[in-house]
Protein backbone atom coordinates (compact mmCIF):
# COMPACT_ATOMS: atom_id res chain seq x y z
CA UNK A 1 0.00 0.00 0.00
CA UNK A 2 1.63 3.60 -0.75
CA UNK A 3 2.21 6.37 2.03
CA UNK A 4 -0.62 8.25 0.56
CA UNK A 5 -3.74 5.46 1.37
CA UNK A 6 -2.04 5.02 4.89
CA UNK A 7 -2.13 8.54 5.42
CA UNK A 8 -5.40 8.53 4.26
CA UNK A 9 -6.56 5.85 6.34
CA UNK A 10 -4.99 7.23 9.44
CA UNK A 11 -6.85 10.86 9.44
CA UNK A 12 -9.99 8.75 8.72
CA UNK A 13 -9.52 6.74 11.65
CA UNK A 14 -9.66 10.12 13.54
CA UNK A 15 -12.10 11.92 11.55
CA UNK A 16 -14.73 11.84 14.21
CA UNK A 17 -15.38 13.72 17.81
CA UNK A 18 -16.16 10.00 19.34
CA UNK A 19 -12.78 8.57 18.00
CA UNK A 20 -11.00 11.46 19.37
CA UNK A 21 -13.06 10.99 22.86
CA UNK A 22 -11.99 7.16 22.56
CA UNK A 23 -8.01 8.65 22.04
CA UNK A 24 -8.27 10.74 24.97
CA UNK A 25 -9.74 7.98 27.13
CA UNK A 26 -7.66 5.66 26.32
CA UNK A 27 -4.41 8.08 27.24
CA UNK A 28 -5.90 8.94 30.68
CA UNK A 29 -6.81 4.98 31.35
CA UNK A 30 -4.01 2.82 29.15
CA UNK A 31 -6.81 0.22 28.74
CA UNK A 32 -10.93 0.29 28.87
CA UNK A 33 -13.38 -2.25 27.17
CA UNK A 34 -16.15 -0.84 24.28
CA UNK A 35 -18.53 -1.12 27.23
CA UNK A 36 -16.69 1.51 29.57
CA UNK A 37 -16.05 3.19 26.74
CA UNK A 38 -19.82 3.86 25.60
CA UNK A 39 -20.83 3.93 28.98
CA UNK A 40 -18.54 7.46 29.13
CA UNK A 41 -19.77 8.74 26.46
CA UNK A 42 -23.40 7.65 26.83
CA UNK A 43 -23.63 6.95 23.39
CA UNK A 44 -24.44 3.18 21.92
CA UNK A 45 -22.16 -0.16 22.11
CA UNK A 46 -22.68 -0.67 18.54
CA UNK A 47 -22.00 3.09 17.87
CA UNK A 48 -18.61 2.82 19.64
CA UNK A 49 -17.69 -0.51 18.07
CA UNK A 50 -18.01 0.45 14.53
CA UNK A 51 -16.05 4.07 15.55
CA UNK A 52 -13.71 1.36 16.97
CA UNK A 53 -12.98 -1.07 14.12
CA UNK A 54 -12.26 2.22 11.71
CA UNK A 55 -9.53 2.98 14.58
CA UNK A 56 -8.48 -0.35 14.40
CA UNK A 57 -7.67 -0.65 10.90
CA UNK A 58 -5.91 2.75 11.12
CA UNK A 59 -3.27 1.52 13.44
CA UNK A 60 -4.51 3.42 16.38
CA UNK A 61 -5.62 0.88 18.82
CA UNK A 62 -4.77 -3.00 19.61
CA UNK A 63 -6.85 -5.47 21.09
CA UNK A 64 -6.22 -7.94 24.05
CA UNK A 65 -8.70 -10.09 25.06
CA UNK A 66 -9.40 -10.75 28.70
CA UNK A 67 -11.71 -13.65 29.64
CA UNK A 68 -15.28 -12.54 28.23
CA UNK A 69 -14.08 -9.13 27.64
CA UNK A 70 -11.64 -7.75 24.75
CA UNK A 71 -9.69 -4.56 26.38
CA UNK A 72 -8.26 -1.31 23.68
CA UNK A 73 -5.05 0.18 24.22
CA UNK A 74 -3.10 2.62 22.55
CA UNK A 75 -1.14 1.94 19.43
CA UNK A 76 2.29 3.99 19.59
CA UNK A 77 0.42 5.53 16.17
CA UNK A 78 -2.83 6.19 18.86
CA UNK A 79 -0.25 8.02 20.87
CA UNK A 80 1.66 9.89 17.70
CA UNK A 81 -1.68 11.15 15.94
CA UNK A 82 -3.20 12.51 20.07
CA UNK A 83 0.17 14.65 20.42
CA UNK A 84 -0.43 15.41 16.62
CA UNK A 85 -4.12 16.44 17.58
CA UNK A 86 -3.57 18.24 20.91
CA UNK A 87 -0.42 20.21 19.12
CA UNK A 88 -3.28 21.67 16.76
CA UNK A 89 -5.72 22.69 19.27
Amino acid sequence: MNDIKKGERVFKGVAHKYRLQVLGLLKRKSEMSVIEISEILKTGLKNISQHVAKMETAGLLMKRHDGNFVRLKLTGRGKSILQFYRILE
